[in-house]
């Protein structure tokens, strides 16, 4: 199969557009070739006149390594371009870089979750791009978590950099089919065009998403293999608890909790007792760490490991959302005192609580703070949710 990127290689008509004009290069240390050469020496090298280039979240570089960790501008050493970051000074492109292209290539690989800035990314760009007569294409690349969806919607007033839009936790899109779903919700005017993939099968196993045939690179720091990104749209919750993620560990996000201070054995079999259909589609694995930087840090911490991988792994039947939001109820149902939810800033959030940021509203944390709450009242608002939002995204699907 081929990425948009490599089509765009390969194909001198797809790059015809782009003679005579200046274009700009979205990018991050995954956006690479399928020969493992970066995009932006990779189109340099091809002809196309790259005139600036724009580090996301974690940087073009992917070297900042948690949320509010911000990137400064810089020159490109190589090529001798201003490379802008949108997660600095700002995180919507300003006029004046916005000045330094024509069409600007937005290549980031995502991992198919609402909360990953990326997605937000790409609709700044859009925003600003409207109206400019400037274009902005977009490099198609897999969504590793397939077309499954999960998750409640984000309600009106709950938008945030981690909430672009009215959308579940667990979108199914790439960011190709992402940006069609933009412009017509939020009726914006840009010369839009999407450089799609080749031999794209979302539903076929075994990479249900992702191909076999190409080589994980880390989008972000701790995004490190397929099955963080697969269990992401659950794990990431963790960054609105005082649980660890298992940040400052080698195997962050893909873990449902660690804490010096919980039985993980007694989660695990509570969470089997109150809906144990929500653990299908993968192993769970009592484990412990020490986190070497961030919550918990140099203490011993107890968690449960999802293993949604290898033979464990069930496509259909993984729903991280749920999984991760039995993991909480678990906890409270255990320990009704447990301080759970984090209290300090989260993605430039004062007010609200990070747990609400994440989820676009208060439902998932105020169904695990309420005693007499049940799965199926979770389940039930969810679901609908989710028919309505598959409903909504079926015209818009390329793939």
């Amino acid at each position: 199969m081929k990425f948009g990127i490599d089509r765009l290689l390969a194909d001198s008509q797809l790059r015809k557009p782009l003679e005579g004009r200046r274009v700009a290069l979205v990018a991050h240390p995954a956006s690479v070739t399928d020969g493992l050469v970066h995009s932006l020496d990779a189109l340099i090298a091809a002809g196309v006149n790259v005139t600036s280039a724009f580090g996301p979240q974690h940087g073009l570089k992917g070297d900042k390594q948690d949320n509010m960790v911000e990137t400064a501008d810089e020159l490109d050493p190589l090529h001798n371009i201003p490379v802008f970051s949108l997660y600095g000074e700002v995180r919507r492109p300003s006029g004046q870089m916005m000045s330094t292209a024509d069409v600007f290539l937005f290549d980031l690989q995502d991992l198919g979750c609402r909360i990953y800035t990326f997605v937000t990314t790409l609709l700044y760009l859009l925003e600003a791009a409207s109206g400019t007569g400037k274009a902005v294409w977009v490099l198609d690349r897999p969504n590793p978590a397939g077309r499954p969806v999960e998750g409640t919607t984000l309600l009106p007033g709950q938008e945030s950099f981690v909430g672009a839009g009215p959308m579940p936790m667990r979108h199914g899109l790439t960011l190709g089919e992402m940006g069609h779903w933009f412009i017509e919700h939020f009726g914006l005017d840009v010369d839009y065009r999407v450089i799609a993939m080749e031999g794209w099968a979302p539903e076929s196993g075994p990479g249900f998403g992702w191909p076999e045939s190409r080589i994980w690179i880390n989008p972000s720091p701790n995004a490190a293999n397929l099955n963080m990104a697969r269990a992401y749209a659950g794990t990431v919750m963790l960054e609105g608890a005082t649980l660890s993620e298992g940040r400052g560990t080698t195997r962050p996000l893909e873990v449902l909790f660690g804490a010096p201070d919980v039985d993980a054995r007694a989660v695990h079999g509570e969470m089997r007792r109150l809906a144990p259909e929500w653990l299908a589609g993968c192993a769970i694995r009592e484990c412990f760490f020490e986190p070497t930087f961030h919550k918990h840090a140099q203490s011993l911490c107890a968690g449960l490991m999802i293993h949604a991988e290898g033979t464990f792994y069930e496509h259909a039947a993984f729903r991280p959302w749920r999984l991760q939001a039995l993991a909480f109820k678990a906890i409270r149902g255990l320990c009704p005192d447990y301080p759970l939810w984090r209290d300090f800033p989260y993605e430039y959030e004062f007010e609200r609580l990070a747990i609400d940021v994440i989820n676009g509203g208060p439902a998932l944390r105020e169904w695990v703070d309420d005693a007499g709450a049940q799965p199926g009242d979770l389940d039930a608002l969810a679901s609908a949710d989710e028919a309505a939002w598959r409903e909504r995204i079926r015209p818009l699907l390329i793939y």
